[in-house]
C-alpha cells in the first residue's frame, strides 16, 4: 500500500477543551516519507512537534506532547483521524496549544481530511508489525497486542461506579472508522466534573463536545449515535494514541477499560521491544564474523570478531589463517602505554607471562569462530598446560602470536597450541583448552 498526503489545505475553527481557547487548526501537504508533524504557528520561530511516544508529557484525561516549551494538549482525535483515513505524510498547523474540540468527536476531522483531498504516493507505506504478544497492565486495566494480518481491536469500556460496561470488537479500515468509530462522542462522569475543573480541565467543555453520564441518564445535546458510543469513543482514543509508534500498526489490540496513560505504556513497550530486537539482530550480525574465505582481519574485524575491549584486546591484526582453518599468526604490539606497565613492573616494565597466555587464547578463539558457527557465540577460556616462559617481553616488542588447533569437539570444546614470538625468538609457549558458547550467557 502507498503513502498518503493530503491534495491541498484546509482549516477549522473552534474552542479548546481543556485550555478553552479559541484556535485555528490548518492541515497541509506534506512529502513522502515526512510524517505527521504538529506545528505552533503561534510561538517565535513555529515550533514543530512530533507525535512520538518519546515526546509524550502528559496523561491525564487526554495525550500531550512536546518539544522543549512547544506543548500540544489532546492531540489523540486529530492523530485517530489521520489514522483512520490512512494519512501519512501531513502538516497540522495550529495557533494555540490544543486543538478545537469540536463535537468531542473525530467526525469534523474526518470531513477536513476528506475536503484537502487524500492522495497516494509513490513511496510504500511502512507498518509497526507485532510478531509477538505484548502486555501492559494497571490495576484492573489491561492492554495486549497479538500478531494480526490487519488491525483489529477488542474493547470493553467500564468504569469503577459500574455505571456503564460495553464491549466491541471491530477490524479497523478507512471505511469502518469513517463510519463506525469516528462519531463516537468523548464521555464523562457527572461526578468527576468537579475534580476535573479543579485540576485545570475541561474549561472549554460543554454538552455541545461531551456526553454526560449522570446515574442511569444521558445528558448530551443529542441523542446517542450508536447503543455503545462510549466503548467506540474508548476505540477512537487508542487508534489514535497508537498513532505515537510513528507508523501505523498492524496488530490485534485486545483492551480492557484502555486510557491515554496505558495507551502510552503499551506504545513504548512496543517500541522497546522493536529496539531490542534491532539491537540484537545487529549484535548477532557483528558476531557471525570470521567468514571462510577471510585469511587476515585488520583490527576492525578483530574488534567485531572477539567480545573483549580496551585494555583487554590483546590482538591487534591477524596475519594469516590457513586454507584448512587450523593455524593462524597474529601480533600483538606491546607498548609503553600499556596500563599494565604502571604497576608491572615500575622501573623495570615487564608484560605479564598471563597476558601472554591470554593473547593466545583470543587467537585461538578466533580460529574457532571461523571453523565453526560463530553468529551470537563467544569462545571461553577454561584452562592451559604445559605453559614455559622463557624471556620477558617489554615495551618496544612486537608479539608474534602462532596457535593451531588439534582437536575439536563437536563444534563447542577445542585444544589448541600456541606460542609466542619476539624477533623470531619463542618468549612463551601453552596448551589451551576453551569452548565455544552463546554470547547471551552469563557464564
Amino acid at each position: 500500500m502507498k503513502q498518503r498526503t493530503i491534495l491541498r489545505e484546509a482549516s477549522i475553527n473552534g474552542k479548546s477543551l481543556h485550555t478553552g481557547e479559541e484556535v485555528t487548526l490548518t492541515i497541509k501537504p506534506a512529502t513522502e516519507n515526512h510524517g505527521i508533524i504538529f506545528r505552533r504557528v503561534d510561538l517565535y520561530g513555529k515550533p514543530d512537534i512530533q507525535p512520538m511516544a518519546e515526546n509524550v508529557t502528559e496523561l491525564i484525561r487526554s495525550t500531550t506532547i512536546a518539544n522543549g516549551h512547544a506543548t500540544i494538549h489532546t492531540v489523540e482525535h486529530v492523530l485517530s483521524a489521520l489514522h483512520g483515513c490512512g494519512v501519512d505524510n501531513i502538516v497540522v498547523e495550529m495557533n494555540a496549544s490544543e486543538p478545537p474540540i469540536l463535537d468531542g468527536s473525530a467526525k469534523r476531522f474526518v470531513n477536513l481530511i476528506q475536503e484537502a483531498e487524500p492522495v497516494e504516493q509513490e513511496a510504500e507505506r511502512e507498518y509497526i508489525e507485532i510478531d509477538q504478544p505484548l502486555s501492559v497492565t494497571s490495576g484492573n486495566r489491561s492492554l495486549i497486542v497479538l500478531p494480526h494480518d490487519g488491525f483489529r481491536v477488542t474493547c470493553t469500556s467500564a468504569d469503577d461506579r459500574g455505571v456503564h460496561t460495553q464491549h466491541l470488537s471491530i477490524d479497523i479500515d478507512s471505511e469502518t472508522y469513517i463510519s463506525q468509530i469516528a462519531p463516537a462522542r468523548t464521555f464523562t462522569i457527572y461526578e468527576d466534573i468537579e475534580e476535573l475543573l479543579k485540576l485545570g480541565k475541561i474549561q472549554g467543555g460543554s454538552l455541545d463536545s461531551a456526553i454526560v453520564i449522570r446515574g442511569d441518564k444521558i445528558i448530551s445535546k443529542e441523542p446517542l449515535r450508536f447503543e455503545d458510543e462510549f466503548v467506540r469513543h474508548k476505540i477512537l482514543d487508542l487508534v489514535g494514541d497508537l498513532m505515537l509508534l510513528g507508523k501505523p500498526i498492524r496488530a490485534h489490540v485486545i483492551a480492557v477499560r484502555p486510557g491515554h496513560a496505558l495507551n502510552s505504556d503499551l506504545t513504548k513497550k512496543i517500541l522497546e521491544t522493536r529496539d531490542k530486537k534491532k539491537q540484537g539482530k545487529a549484535a548477532v550480525a557483528k558476531k557471525a564474523t570470521v567468514l571462510p574465505n577471510e585469511r587476515a582481519l585488520d583490527i576492525r574485524r578483530v574488534l567485531d570478531t572477539l567480545p573483549h575491549r580496551y585494555p583487554f584486546v590483546l590482538v591487534d591484526r591477524v596475519l594469516d589463517i590457513n586454507e584448512e582453518g587450523k593455524q593462524l599468526t597474529a601480533v600483538k604490539n606491546v607498548t609503553i602505554n600499556e596500563p599494565y606497565f604502571q604497576g608491572h613492573f615500575p622501573g623495570r616494565p615487564v608484560m605479564p607471562g598471563v597476558l601472554q597466555i591470554e593473547a593466545m587464547a583470543q587467537a585461538a578463539g578466533i580460529l574457532m569462530l571461523l571453523r565453526t558457527t560463530s553468529e551470537g557465540k563467544v569462545a571461553f577460556f577454561m584452562s592451559c598446560d604445559k605453559v614455559k616462559f622463557r624471556q620477558a617481553v617489554e615495551p618496544g616488542d612486537q608479539l608474534e602470536i602462532h596457535v593451531e588447533l588439534t582437536k575439536l569437539r563437536g563444534n563447542k570444546i577445542a585444544q589448541a597450541t600456541g606460542e609466542c614470538k619476539v624477533a623470531g625468538k619463542v618468549v612463551s609457549s601453552a596448551e589451551l583448552m576453551f569452548a565455544l558458547v552463546d554470547s547471551g550467557d552469563g557464564s
